[in-house]
């Protein structure tokens, strides 16, 4: 894969990333690829994939350890008036994102990968990893959407079932094995030969999702946890329920417990950000932000209030700068 270029003349060198080895990792879920009337900021609407761009290099640059994209197939008319309809493919969009970022790595939040044959999901994020030069964190999730499992002909009350054996084929398929074999209930292959193979000799999977069964499903078959939205007070008695899941079975592998922060932003704005938001001065924020890593937390996701990408980017840049180091 060719370095990205600044402008059409000259590549840039790959930034070094301000985050210390030990401390609080911290990556994005991007704006503009998807669009929930839940967290998306006004400006987004008119955001085009020059926009996504731009704020996914800021990232890149400011040492996050990561920027994540989003995966609806379709969404009914139903959910529409809160989901939107605006969901970039995942696959595409990381591929298109690899191109023009340098370290960043490169996470499905989540892929609903139950919709799919593990074999076609392990083509695309094979050779995503591949072009990427081993970025790729598969994230993924069980869904929530009815009407997408029916259109594609998957059964919705079966999900956890689906996701269950489909992360045990993905284990097959995105390991170094250029035939990859699987028998299980759902799914049953062998003789069957892909390539290019991941770059990376393990690709990890971190699973999505804050229910009982998410929760073990992360602990006995991920390589990491994404809460949903999981509160602060929370999240100590779920990561506690993954380490004794763990424990009982016998994992003693590196595991990264993930969180959600609450929305962020670097100083004192001047307009109204909303109540729950976290302001002020980087080590205030860094302060509060460190007691997610005294709960056991590894990574966190920030969302940064903003209304431009003028103001987003600087924000990314003025959290990589100034609260990274501090976590």
């Amino acid at each position: 894969m060719q370095p990205h270029r600044t402008t059409d003349e000259s590549p840039r060198p790959a930034p070094a990333a301000p985050t210390p080895p030990q401390g609080l990792r911290y990556g994005i879920q991007l704006p503009i690829q998807s669009q929930s009337t839940l967290y998306t900021e006004p400006w987004e609407t008119a955001g085009d994939p020059a926009d996504l761009v731009y704020v996914a290099r800021a990232a890149d640059h400011a040492g996050f350890a990561y920027v994540a994209v989003c995966d609806h197939v379709a969404v009914p008319r139903r959910l529409a008036p809160a989901m939107s309809t605006v969901w970039y493919d995942p696959v595409a969009t990381l591929a298109h994102l690899a191109a023009v970022t340098e370290r960043v790595r490169l996470l499905s939040h989540v892929a609903v990968v139950g919709l799919r044959h593990p074999l076609l999901t392990a083509k695309q994020y094979a050779t995503l990893d591949h072009l990427s030069g081993g970025r790729l964190t598969l994230g993924v999730g069980a869904g929530h959407v009815q009407e997408e499992f029916e259109a594609l002909g998957v059964d919705f009350r079966r999900r956890g079932a689906v996701l269950d054996e489909t992360v045990d084929a993905l284990r097959a398929c995105l390991g170094p094995e250029e035939f990859p074999e699987h028998h299980g209930k759902l799914y049953d292959f062998e003789g069957l030969g892909q390539r290019p193979r991941p770059a990376q000799p393990r690709v990890p999977i971190w699973v999505g999702g804050s229910s009982p069964a998410a929760v073990r499903r992360a602990a006995l078959k991920g390589d990491g946890w994404l809460p949903q939205g999981d509160p602060r007070d929370r999240l100590p008695a779920q990561i506690a329920t993954i380490r004794r899941l763990r424990e009982q079975a016998g994992f003693d592998a590196p595991f990264t417990v993930g969180a959600i922060a609450e929305p962020l932003y670097v100083g004192q704005p001047a307009w109204d950000v909303g109540r729950r938001t976290l302001t002020g001065s980087a080590e205030q924020l860094a302060e509060s932000l460190r007691a997610y890593r005294a709960m056991g937390v590894h990574q966190i996701q920030v969302r940064l209030r903003s209304r431009s990408r003028a103001e987003l980017t600087d924000q990314i840049a003025a959290f990589g700068a100034n609260v990274g180091p501090r976590l």
